[in-house]
């Protein structure tokens, strides 16, 4: 019971850090613009995407090289943040 409600707590405070049994991963078009997509080198080069906050999507790329972060800009997204591994923040909202 204990363990439970430990886990929950640090789901809560840190919720991409703490594994969950996985859920099925939504579609590649779901989450993101077929602009963004595009922009990011399209479907095959994206290995996972998770919205981390109302503003922010975490996604994770095959080739980071392939971003286009013009092209992000152009679609809409406010900032993009190219981290080390293929992950990328895409900051959606307010400025």
């Amino acid at each position: 019971m204990f363990e439970k409600l430990q886990q929950a707590f640090w789901k809560a405070l840190t919720p991409d850090l703490v594994a969950e049994t996985p859920n099925a991963e939504p579609a590649a078009d779901a989450m993101l613009a077929p602009a963004v997509l595009s922009a990011l080198g399209g479907a095959t080069n994206l290995k996972s995407q998770q919205r981390v906050a109302l503003t922010r999507i975490r996604v994770q790329l095959q080739d980071p090289t392939l971003v286009d972060e013009m092209g992000l800009k152009a679609a809409g997204i406010t900032a993009v943040m190219i981290l080390t591994g293929g992950v990328v923040h895409l900051i959606t909202g307010l400025s």
